[in-house]
């Protein structure tokens, strides 16, 4: 089966790195998330990779109890390089080839993010992690997620979450009564308040045309099956607001 996507742009939360220990980098996790990625490389797909610092350090929880906002998410964005770094280390050991980008420079373990050069690595088939977030603080990294996409032309953003299998009109693990949908829309995201991303990151996907598909990273084969354009978990988009 063909992929629908061409160049798909894969969103990791850190906690999801961390598997059921809950903190830090879990090997067998990494193993199985660069397994998924090489099935999309195998098909011929180009993936870029933002992934989330939670697992080790998470800016607004620093912030709550005191610490300078700016500062905080300073360290939130040293986090994600900690975890890129790992997922590039494991990824080439399964064979794909990888390039690590980071916004902060830091020349001795990863390239400077420069648009050019990033398309140019998918180009050639490599999957490149972009690292240290936006490069500014007040930006999660549901925002990169969305720059980023924009900036490469990524037909799709995957948002891959654990243990979740798309958008809920509540919290289904509170509420047995949520209702998940098959398809939302971004101004409904939005309207409703739905904490699937951030506000800023749903806008920038809204302005730029990127869908989004929000599914359960856990489930083994969804993220080829969202690549394809397979129906699993929830397409947020455009058409169908309203």
């Amino acid at each position: 089966m063909q992929p629908k996507y061409r160049r798909v742009l894969l969103k990791l939360s850190g906690e999801a790195l961390a598997g059921d220990q809950g903190y830090g980098l879990d090997p067998v996790v990494l193993k199985r998330i660069s397994m998924e990625i090489k099935e999309l490389v195998d098909a011929g797909i180009e993936v870029a990779l933002v992934v989330g610092g939670g697992n080790i350090w998470r800016g607004a929880r620093g912030s709550a109890k005191g610490m300078d906002r700016a500062q905080a998410d300073y360290m939130g964005m040293l986090a994600t390089v900690i975890n890129a770094l790992g997922l590039q280390d494991s990824l080439e050991q399964a064979g794909v080839d990888t390039r690590c980008m980071t916004a902060i420079e830091m020349r001795q373990i990863a390239e400077p993010y420069i648009r050019r050069r990033a398309i140019r690595h998918l180009e050639k088939g490599r999957v490149v992690i972009f690292a240290s977030g936006t490069g500014n603080p007040y930006f999660s990294t549901d925002t990169t997620a969305a720059l980023r996409a924009a900036e490469i032309e990524a037909e799709v953003i995957l948002m891959a979450k654990r243990g979740v299998d798309g958008v809920y009109s509540a919290d289904p693990k509170l509420d047995p009564n949520a209702k998940r949908y098959d398809k939302i829309g971004y101004l409904d995201l939005l309207n409703q308040g739905l904490n699937v991303m951030d506000a800023t990151a749903a806008s920038l996907c809204m302005v730029n045309h990127i869908p989004i598909i929000v599914f359960d990273f856990n489930t083994p084969g969804s993220t080829l099956m969202a690549a394809r354009g397979e129906t699993v978990g929830t397409v947020i988009g455009e058409e169908n607001n309203g």
